[in-house]
């Protein structure tokens, strides 16, 4: 069957100019995604600092623009210490995050190594929840300072006479969360949040400080966390890290596509409550998100958190953990929230999809020197490297559904955005139907004549379908038909697409 639906993308209707670090990524010291994922000298791929190559080039591919690190949940005991200087008298130290050893064979200056091989720049996490101020403002001035002081001298002495010059660095994580080690209270992290902050700040006026918020839309905290943080912190923070994955555990596909709208609103919801702190304490401090952990996570999670508290005596070094096997469903939700950050990009100015290999992760690995590409690894890519420049707002006709927890979903989905030379306008849209093509009449109004010149859309028959080392093209981007017609559009029921258009 074929529904019919229509959109209006006109060059006055900005949103914003896109922050390309809204395509940043994570990486986490859990599971394999640093050991095994990242960094393995034994692999077959391995470059002369025992960095897969296989890796660098995927992730050169994804064109990631800033990588938060190190943690995550890990950062909470991290002792930053331990993984710098000579690595044979690095200690191994036990991680009570994931309850695993770590090795500390990769630290604050190989993650800078790596970094520069990706074309990345940091995002770097400081724990506050079992260390504190002057553990931050001695990490700052080992990465940041050229040289003269005790800490800065120290990292010359490990080899790296150039500062690291991080920009962003963010004060902890989740710590509402009762699985933190150093959990607190609204006030207790907002006080500590505004301290850190502020002598960070001090130290070194050119870095740019991330808030953590609670742990998600869902938890318990939410809103009297975030409110009480920017009442105390305002002036020092200028961006408010939120979370959020979404579950299809009941297996339901129209309500797990529809859950895109509840991600929409945290972000909405999020953004007007930083308007209203900003009127209320009479601010001029502009402060915008940092939704630095999104992403689908439900197919290992329960069996992987019992596997961690039924461990007993034993701790792993790099277990498998939290690979998820994403299949084309979780694609299409993927899809869905890169199609919500750039419509909220005046908001959001960073984002981090978790994580980047094998936890979480668009790119999968195995021990011999094979990579191949979960499903979630095309919406990632096509957005990022055609969703550079100026977000478009839609104003979208569209058949609505209702489903299990939602009502008047629209099956149809769009943002647009105009490139940085402002010769192309490539649209990103869904179709969330499951049975139902998508006959769109497009109405691009101010942009004059306009050339298709690519259409690529995400779409199997099979919502499980995975892609696996043995068969890792099972879902797989395919190339439309280019209509000449820039005012018609056809998309396939249960589809995630990108479609650019030269501006004559």
């Amino acid at each position: 069957m074929t529904s019919k639906a229509r959109f209006i993308f006109d060059k006055d209707y900005i949103i914003s100019r896109i922050d390309n670090r809204i395509y940043g990524s994570f990486v986490e010291n859990l599971g394999r995604c640093v050991y095994g994922g990242i960094y393995d000298p034994q692999d077959p791929t391995a470059d002369s600092d025992g960095f897969r190559q296989d890796v660098i080039d995927a992730v050169n591919e994804l064109n990631v623009p800033m990588i938060r690190l190190p943690g995550g949940n890990f950062v909470a005991t991290y002792i930053w210490e331990d993984g710098v200087g000579p690595r044979d008298k690095r200690p191994r130290k036990p991680d009570l995050a994931w309850k695993c050893i770590e090795t500390n064979q990769i630290g604050t200056n190989e993650y800078m190594d790596w970094l520069q091989k990706v074309g990345a720049e940091a995002m770097m996490t400081v724990n506050v929840g079992t260390r504190g101020i002057l553990d931050a403002l001695n990490l700052l001035d080992y990465c940041n300072r050229e040289s003269g002081t005790y800490y800065s001298d120290l990292r010359v002495s490990h080899g790296y006479k150039k500062p690291h010059r991080i920009k962003t660095w963010a004060i902890g994580n989740e710590l509402d969360g009762v699985w933190q080690v150093g959990q607190q209270t609204p006030f207790e992290y907002a006080r500590i949040a505004r301290e850190t902050a502020k002598a960070m700040k001090r130290q070194d006026g050119s870095i740019e400080i991330v808030a953590a918020g609670s742990a998600g839309q869902e938890y318990p905290t939410f809103g009297d966390w975030e409110q009480t943080l920017i009442q105390e912190a305002h002036p020092y923070i200028d961006y408010l890290s939120l979370h959020q994955y979404y579950l299809n555990v009941e297996k339901d596909t129209a309500n797990f596509l529809a859950k895109t709208l509840a991600f929409d609103d945290y972000i909405k919801s999020i953004g007007s409550l930083i308007d209203y702190m900003k009127v209320k304490n009479k601010s001029h401090n502009n402060i915008y998100i940092s939704l630095d952990e999104w992403n689908v996570w439900y197919h290992t999670r329960k069996d992987d958190m019992a596997t961690i508290r039924d461990r007993g005596d034993e701790w792993p070094i790099a277990p498998r953990l939290l690979e998820e096997p994403y299949n084309f469903e979780d694609a299409l939700v993927a899809g869905a929230m890169l199609i919500a950050l750039l419509r909220n990009s005046d908001r959001v100015k960073i984002a981090a999809y978790a994580q980047l290999v094998n936890v979480l992760a668009p790119i999968m690995t195995d021990k011999k020197g094979q990579l191949w590409k979960n499903t979630i690894f095309y919406p990632i890519y096509y957005t990022s490297k055609f969703g550079r420049g100026t977000a478009i707002q839609g104003v979208i006709d569209s058949p609505k559904y209702d489903s299990k927890d939602f009502t008047d979903v629209p099956v149809l989905d769009a943002v647009a955005v105009l490139s940085e030379d402002e010769t192309e306008l490539t649209v990103f849209a869904i179709n969330k139907s499951l049975t139902d093509r998508l006959d769109i009449q497009c109405d691009f109004r101010s942009f004059g004549r306009l050339e298709m010149i690519q259409h690529v859309s995400l779409e199997n028959e099979d919502v499980y379908a995975v892609n696996t080392l043995t068969n890792p093209d099972c879902v797989m981007p395919k190339d439309k038909k280019v209509t000449p017609e820039a005012n018609h559009l056809v998309l396939e029921s249960l589809s995630w697409n990108m479609i650019r258009y030269k501006i004559n």
